[in-house]
């Protein structure tokens, strides 16, 4: 076996990761999993894609209240496990509401909130109070590539970067580090998985859907393999680091994992997994321990194979992305808006191979 020294870039400095390192395999394709999986790992993977691909019924736990009815129906672009469509018949994007403000947000759980389920096999909601300060959100389906490498990054490692362009850890009531949702309200991939599960299709582990089913639904998302970065432009990784972006949307980290596939990976993220002030513009609702204008950074891993932008996908280019960001993002996009059309062609084109 080849080894080679691996050093990662953070933010504008250099960080050594080890000499150890095995050189990494032909990149996988969207939707493969993870290169090293040992067989058991492998079958579990497979198991947990029919899972997740399992189209629920109301004699098999669906309902009353839901979205769809399996997961691969909201996660299927370019392939399951991939991102909501976005096209004219079929758009997967989610209604959020909740009400007021931290730090007493009321999440509206007992008139269906936070998550406003479109369909429904029974009677309909009870309607939200009238005096209630209720804020609304639309949320696009993100892409699951590469989850459990962001589950498997130390909270040591996230934590470093705090106050970094004034980023802040979402720090959740039970002591756990928010990392997983636009306002890092999922510690990890179990919590993720059974909260899908209830919300989208509203079957509940373990009355109508088994642990060991959810189990493998967690394996599956687990294993997917990252998007591998393809060669970027020199010049617009630079301008990158120049403007600031990648003060928030930080490179790599490096894992750690019980699991040898997800053991001391570079995982190229983009992304602090902090919860950062966007701007009274971006700003929609509270949720988990984030106020309405914060959100947690988004990872631009995989950004290549997406169409739409920002949570809500409301950005139809790469472009007004970035001029949306407001608050805390605020210098950078100013920054951009700034260079000449050369400088954000070739920033852009880096952006592109993510």
């Amino acid at each position: 076996m080849t080894w080679r020294m691996m050093i990662v870039m953070t933010g504008l400095s250099l960080i050594m990761i080890g000499a150890a390192m095995p050189m990494s395999n032909p990149s996988p394709q969207l939707g493969d999993p993870l290169p090293g999986l040992t067989p058991d790992e492998l079958a579990r993977f497979t198991q947990g894609k029919a899972v997740f691909s399992r189209d629920f019924t109301p004699d098999t736990g669906l309902g009353p209240f839901f979205n769809n009815t399996s997961c691969a129906q909201c996660h299927e672009d370019p392939v399951t496990g991939g991102a909501g469509a976005f096209n004219q018949s079929d758009v997967d994007v989610e209604r959020h509401a909740t009400a007021g403000d931290q730090p007493t947000c009321n999440e509206l759980a007992t008139v269906g909130g936070p998550v406003f389920r479109e369909k429904t096999t029974g009677p309909a909601l009870p309607p939200i109070p009238a005096d209630a300060a209720v804020h609304v959100g639309l949320r696009a389906t993100p892409m699951l590539f590469g989850f459990g490498l962001i589950e498997a990054i130390p909270e040591s490692a996230i934590e470093a970067n705090t106050g970094r362009a004034g980023g802040r850890a979402a720090r959740l009531p039970n002591g756990q580090l928010g990392r997983f949702g636009r306002k890092a309200t999922d510690p990890d991939l179990p919590t993720f998985v059974t909260g899908a599960f209830a919300t989208e299709q509203g079957v509940d582990v373990p009355s109508e859907l088994s642990p060991a089913d959810r189990d493998l639904t967690v394996d599956f998302v687990r294993f997917l393999a990252p998007p591998a970065p393809l060669r970027g432009d020199h010049e617009g990784r630079e301008l990158f680091h120049r403007l600031g972006c990648a003060e928030c949307h930080v490179p790599a980290f490096v894992t750690t994992s019980p699991i040898k596939a997800l053991d001391r990976q570079v995982v190229h993220l983009y992304s602090d997994l902090l919860l950062h002030d966007m701007g009274p513009a971006l700003a929609d609702l509270c949720k988990g321990v984030a106020g309405r204008a914060e959100f947690r950074t988004e990872p631009l891993m995989g950004l290549r194979a997406r169409t739409r932008f920002l949570h809500d996908g409301r950005a139809l280019t790469l472009e007004s992305a970035i001029a949306q960001h407001g608050g805390q993002g605020t210098t950078a996009a100013t920054a951009f808006l700034n260079l000449s059309r050369h400088q954000r062609e070739e920033l852009l084109r880096f952006l592109k191979s993510l």
